[in-house]
């Protein structure tokens, strides 16, 4: 029987960044749980193609944009169910025997635990914001991960296509996540580049103002400023 999970990664000049990722899904190669990993490739100039060829994943390249990315890859995803991670995170030893017994027992879409690889009381608080938020509004980010079967994928139309909120519209679309009680750990460095507080905050007036009905590339471009 084929493995069950195709692990899908947006990538764009991140092979530097992919290491402790890479070694994490280790664990679920060494089980029998990953069936293939994707690198949907918005045009690196990294060598991320040498990277693909080493970890012995499937590289297919198209225009930038998470959401896109993240369609492509799972276009041609052979898996029963789909795992969207990104780039800079890394799934917590011990993650394998836990995401088994999440397919065993249940169907339902599910995401991670947040942690942040940065010590102190403001990544504690913030990480603490995200998994309350998903919790209470079922509204997980994407450096949570998703795992989602692919009868789910499909009946909600797969991730829109958009240069960003791509993860909210698809939390908002599948409605009922279940939390999976393991960490996923990612990379701190734009909010110790930017400040904890100002991050934070500039997130929540994004997501506001996109519930306000802000088109997303407006979003994007403000993002990227």
């Amino acid at each position: 029987m084929r493995a069950p999970i195709s692990i899908i990664i947006p990538t764009l000049n991140a092979a530097p960044n992919l290491g402790p990722l890479l070694a994490s899904l280790g664990e679920g190669l060494a089980a029998g749980l990953i069936t293939e990993v994707i690198f949907s490739d918005g045009g690196s100039t990294d060598g991320i193609d040498q990277v693909a060829d080493i970890a012995g994943a499937v590289l297919i390249n198209g225009p930038p944009g998470r959401g896109v990315q993240l369609a492509a890859g799972a276009k041609i995803a052979k898996g029963r169910w789909l795992l969207f991670l990104h780039a800079d995170s890394e799934l917590a030893e011990g993650w394998v025997e836990v995401v088994q017994r999440h397919l065993e027992q249940g169907q339902a879409p599910a995401y991670f635990r947040l942690v942040f690889d940065a010590q102190g009381l403001a990544p504690r608080i913030v990480a603490g914001w995200a998994n309350l938020r998903s919790r209470i509004f079922n509204l997980p980010y994407g450096d949570q991960g998703l795992l989602i079967s692919g009868p789910d994928y499909d009946a909600v139309g797969g991730y829109p296509e958009l240069p960003l909120m791509e993860d909210v519209a698809m939390a908002r679309a599948l409605g009922n996540l279940q939390g999976i009680d393991v960490a996923i750990h990612t990379s701190a460095v734009r909010y110790q580049k930017q400040g904890w507080v100002r991050r934070g905050a500039r997130n929540l007036w994004t997501l506001a103002r996109y519930f306000a009905g802000v088109d997303p590339e407006k979003l994007a471009r403000a993002y990227r400023r």
